[in-house]
């Protein structure tokens, strides 16, 4: 009895001695002992060898980066090839991943003899431990791969090393290989079975079972962590900064984190008792590294959380790229997809840093996010990309490989980009609007360049708007007559060129003041005259002509732009504000003309802008010959007025030419609206069966025809259904009336329908969300970490649901922790 209790003390001596404290990162030691310290009961003896090897920090291993880990059974290393140190940790990487049980359409043929096998998805149900290889075709055993740890390959089992590919001895009854490998309840899988169950009961472990703490001990600290927790959770929803410049305990601001942990403790006595300077030093919970791995879970958390929503759904991926603050560049990557209560989701999942930005190694980083959550590629039917070569060519293009691996995840091409480039298209190549934008640019980089300029442009502005109110010609009340700024329009921005038309003519009385005030009064020549040109320019009414022009045209597509950048905007309900926008143009060119000249007339009088006589001859400049048959009038109605809004309308049709692609003319078929006018059967049936033959088998076709037959009478003549406007609200009343359980078949085509790209909106706001939360001061955050923050802030409404008890469970089980928590 003595020589036990002498040997636990030293021990426990030992474990204390080489031991690490939760909240120490490894720079906190300067030695490192090669010896497991905290072994499990499921460790076998050869984990357990010791070797003392002291080394300096510089020439410690890197320690294991547990979201590298290789799914694939076929490809990944065996747990005896990494360093003893590793395994365990690596094991709970595993664990925690679950066995890799990909669903493919079709597995590969193996031919045994004379027939062709292949394996089967349902025996993963019947053998839970079962995992298969893509890549090898083969089959592998999860537990025994983590604990079968002997070193000699002839002692392996074959579902440990090379694989099982003889799926003709499965189906053999008691002959079955599987069974055969599980054998009795002493035999080698069983007791690597019992070692997983083990290795995720942290109360086994040696250092646990000698240092036993009481249940009060024990809810202290789960009390500490979850103060931790939460203060983290709050942060990272509010894209808050973790750390500060100084931590030290006679700082006076100690960073966001121990502030508002200070805040929790302050506002709770019990807090209070159990964190910071009253918690022990070795489970304080503060630590960064510790932070990142509590960020980490709250992540996965999320992240499991759109894998169990988005299921076996079909979807949709949009991806863009991005410099972040650090230069890197960054790959986003969203989910779209229609969840079981019927509304199309467009989630933030993932943004990877990738080396470089050719399609290869794009598809590579995105194939490698499928396979470590195992969304299965052959469920994808959308690709949304921007314009860029590398992403929309049609062979080596990132859509184009995408395509040998699916041949139905059809690209389309974001429509928010084809709007712009347009717009752009517009502005280059019609010589008039040109001009304008050109002086447009330069007015406001010459009154935005100098603070003085730009302070005395809003002073000027407020008292326009003071005069304006006391003569009535404006109403006041909340939100109105804002004072802001003038902005310049981009090429890349959307709604950048109708922002800034929009704000010259809400400023232009206080801009010409300006212009006025610097001509005059201006420092130095150069400023005086450039001063002056512009004021002549802004004071024509050529420019003002134009200008009032170009607001009526960007307002009515920015509409469309606003419209296509809906979450839930559905690619049929975009075709037809396409198609309205145009309309709207077409008529605003036949009977506009004399209400908008009559508008921009008005406006010149009260600026005393000197109109032309519009009956003159139009005279192009002084050394170009007067065309007697061109008049003022003619000049601006038709070569400006006409020839703008015809080059807009063919820019529009040529671009989003339903005729190009079949597919989105075949869509429109489904459009609720024409579907109540024109139903149209046969383009419904061929939408399936030439676009979807994946999803519908040749008798499900027939099944789809009967269906719409049945269809046409019943929801095309509901007066309830005939007040749905867009494809997303008609199937969302389709489940809601469990209509969607009668047409099995009608629904899944509309699901396909909805999965279907329409713009890159959210991943534009994903990129903004980047800079917000990677900003100059945090310009040094890794990879990991940033994507953690932007899961959680961006998906804020999941991250709500996230159950605390859970992130403390798990965070105890990733790796030993001294203070326990069960």
């Amino acid at each position: 009895m003595e020589h036990q209790q002498s040997s636990n003390k030293k021990l426990k001596t030992l474990l204390s001695f080489f031991g690490k404290r939760d909240d120490q990162s490894e720079s906190d030691n300067q030695l490192q002992c090669d010896i497991p310290l905290r072994p499990t009961v499921g460790s076998s003896t050869s984990d357990l060898q010791p070797h003392f090897v002291s080394r300096p920090i510089e020439q410690r291993e890197e320690e294991f980066d547990i979201s590298s880990i290789e799914r694939d059974p076929g490809l990944r290393k065996l747990i005896c090839e990494y360093s003893v140190n590793e395994r365990d940790e690596i094991r709970r990487a595993y664990i925690k991943a679950c066995p890799y049980q990909p669903k493919l359409i079709e597995y590969p043929r193996t031919k045994i003899g004379k027939q062709n096998r292949r394996f089967q998805y349902v025996w993963f149900k019947q053998f839970p431990w079962l995992e298969y290889s893509p890549s090898k075709d083969k089959a592998y055993c999860f537990p025994c791969f983590l604990f079968e740890n002997t070193s000699n390959p002839m002692a392996r089992s074959a579902l440990v090393s090379e694989g099982f590919n003889s799926w003709k001895r499965v189906n053999d009854g008691e002959k079955c290989a599987f069974l055969i490998h599980v054998g009795s309840l002493s035999s080698s899988h069983n007791r690597c079975v019992k070692c997983v169950q083990d290795l995720m009961k942290p109360k086994q472990n040696i250092d646990k079972v000698l240092n036993a703490q009481s249940t009060e001990e024990i809810i202290k600290n789960r009390l500490r962590l979850k103060a931790t927790i939460e203060g983290l959770l709050w942060l990272a929803t509010q894209g808050c900064s973790f750390r500060g410049h100084d931590e030290s305990e006679s700082s006076l601001n100690r960073g966001n984190f121990i502030e508002l942990l200070k805040f929790q403790a302050h506002l709770n006595d019990e807090i209070a008792k159990v964190v910071l300077h009253n918690a022990p030093q070795n489970a304080k919970y503060t630590s960064p590294q510790i932070q990142k791995e509590i960020l980490h879970i709250l992540a996965n958390k999320v992240r499991t959380m759109i894998r169990d929503e988005l299921g076996d759904a079909k979807f949709c991926i949009l991806v863009d790229e991005a410099q972040d603050e650090s230069k890197k560049e960054q790959m986003s990557l969203i989910f779209r997809f229609v969840n079981n209560s019927g509304f199309l989701m467009e989630r933030f999942f993932e943004i990877v840093s990738v080396e470089d930005t050719t399609s290869a190694n794009l598809k590579k980083s995105i194939s490698d996010i499928f396979v470590q959550h195992n969304i299965q590629i052959h469920n994808m039917r959308g690709q949304g990309y921007d314009g860029a070569s590398n992403m929309r060519g049609e062979w080596n293009g990132l859509q184009a490989l995408f395509l040998r691996d699916c041949p139905y995840a059809y690209y389309v091409h974001c429509f928010a980009h084809r709007l712009q480039l347009t717009l752009v298209a517009a502005a280059k190549d019609v010589p008039s609007i040109w001009q304008f934008f050109s002086y447009l640019t330069s007015i406001v980089n010459f009154v935005t360049s100098s603070p003085k300029r730009l302070s005395d442009l809003q002073s000027a502005q407020q008292e326009e708007i003071a005069y304006m109110l006391a003569i009535g010609e404006c109403e006041s009340g909340t939100g109105a007559n804002q004072i802001g700024t003038l902005h310049r329009p981009g090429a890349t921005r959307w709604s950048s060129h109708y922002d800034s038309v929009r704000n010259l003519i809400d400023m232009y009385a206080a801009t010409c003041k300006i212009l006025g005030n610097l001509s005059e009064n201006g420092p130095n020549g150069t400023i005086r005259g450039e001063a002056c040109g512009l004021c002549n320019m802004i004071m024509s009414f050529e420019f003002i002509f134009v200008l009032f022009f170009m607001e009526k045209i960007l307002e009515t597509t920015d509409i469309l732009c606003q419209a296509l950048q809906n979450k839930s905007q559905d690619i049929v309900n975009a075709l037809k504000f396409v198609s309205t926008t145009k309309v709207i143009l077409l008529k605003f060119r036949e009977d506009g003309w004399d209400e908008f000249f009559v508008k921009v007339k008005i406006f010149g009088e009260r600026h005393n802008i000197e109109m032309p006589d519009m009956s003159c001859g139009y005279k192009v400049n002084r050394y170009c010959q007067q065309r007697d048959h061109v008049t003022v009038e003619h000049h601006y109605h038709y070569d400006i007025f006409n020839a703008a809004i015809d080059f807009q309308v063919m820019e529009l049709n040529c671009r989003f030419s339903e005729a190009t692609m079949e597919l989105l003319a075949l869509c429109s078929a489904l459009d609720p609206t024409d579907s109540f006018k024109k139903f149209n059967m046969g383009d419904i049936c061929k939408l399936a069966s030439k676009f979807y033959p994946a999803d519908f088998t040749q008798q499900e076709i027939h099944a789809l025809r009967v269906e719409l037959e049945h269809y046409q009478l019943d929801i095309v003549c509901d007066h309830e259904f005939q007040q749905i406007f867009t494809l997303s609200a008609l199937y969302r009343e389709m489940i809601v009336t469990k209509k969607a359980e009668s047409y099995v078949m009608i629904q899944r085509l509309i699901r396909l329908v909805l999965t279907l790209p329409v713009s890159t909106a959210t991943v534009e706001r994903a990129f903004s969300s980047m800079k917000f939360l990677k900003t100059a001061r945090r310009n040094k955050m890794d990879d990991d970490l940033l994507s953690d923050c932007m899961i959680l802030y961006i998906e804020r409404q999941l991250s709500e649901k996230i159950d605390l008890e859970s992130v403390i469970d798990e965070f105890y089980t990733l790796k030993s922790r001294r203070a326990q928590l069960k």
